[in-house]
């Protein structure tokens, strides 16, 4: 199933990608369902009831809404680097032997199909097409075998940096947390119609290809993932965990070709979709 956040008429509700478009499910919830956070908290409780909906006729066809980041503010955003090895070759970075993670502020979420800003600080703005994973469930210290059930779904993100900013010090949170500089969408996949490891995943910037891999290619997978980040924080509902970005980055080119006004960056994995936002001067 596919949950999308949307904007319609003046209001914003949540439905399900139907294919042609979406099943609105604005008046169809319990009232006490107003976001998509809730909605996952809820899951148990309603998932009948939307396996039923997702049945009907799509209500809007997508040149009707706008879609919106499926969350909007998680509670969490954490990334993790180097977990492709021809990323890690290509930066002239050894293979990690544990895993580096990051945080995203979370005032840089932005919408699947809207603006990301080139700052005005700097121009060295980078692109990093990912697989995103959305949390289910409140849990902490999770095992590998449980981390499935860990994981309400997943969808596409691009975690653009700021590498000047990104390498002034030995921590990476600045220059990764720029307003606006974690799209995320179109829609959430649910877990139970995805396979995360094993997944096409490509970056385009003006159609012209930078990026493409497929996710068997991780170093550490999502279970993997889950499992260590969970020895140290209580993973919620509606966090999100960026999982790495394949070789093709604009830093790693000769010379380095960063992103500029007008560009359009589009970020694609199979069996989800797309996102493509524009890049704007701040």
């Amino acid at each position: 199933m596919k949950l999308a956040n949307f904007t319609e008429g003046g209001s914003t509700g949540l439905g399900i990608y139907a294919g042609d478009g979406l099943i609105d499910l604005r008046k169809r919830l319990p009232p006490y369902i107003k976001s998509m956070i809730d909605l996952i908290e809820q899951w148990g409780e309603v998932r009948g009831q939307l396996d039923g909906f997702a049945t009907l006729p799509a209500d809007l066809s997508l040149d009707q809404v706008t879609l919106r980041a499926p969350i909007p503010r998680p509670g969490k955003i954490m990334a993790i680097g180097l977990n492709y090895a021809d990323h890690a070759a290509e930066t002239g970075m050894e293979l990690p032997s544990d895993q580096l993670w990051f945080s995203k502020a979370v005032t840089s979420i932005s919408d699947p199909f809207g603006v990301v800003e080139l700052p005005k600080v700097s121009n060295n703005l980078d692109y990093e097409v990912e697989l995103v994973m959305v949390i289910g469930k409140r849990c902490r210290h999770v095992s590998r075998a449980q981390a499935p059930e860990a994981i309400f779904g997943y969808c596409i993100g691009n975690d653009f940096s700021v590498r000047d900013w990104q390498f002034k010090t030995s921590q990476f949170t600045l220059g990764k947390s720029f307003d606006t500089h974690a799209p995320i969408g179109p829609w959430i996949v649910t877990a139970d119609s995805f396979g995360p490891h094993r997944a096409a995943i490509a970056c385009y910037v003006n159609g012209e290809e930078r990026q493409r891999s497929n996710t068997r290619n991780f170093i550490f997978d999502c279970y993997a993932m889950i499992e260590h980040l969970s020895k140290a924080m209580t993973l919620e509902p509606g966090d999100i965990f960026f999982t790495g970005t394949p070789s093709g980055v604009g830093a790693a080119r000769k010379p380095p070709q960063w992103l500029k006004a007008g560009d359009i960056v589009r970020s694609e994995i199979d069996g989800i979709g797309a996102i493509q936002v524009r890049i704007d001067p701040e």
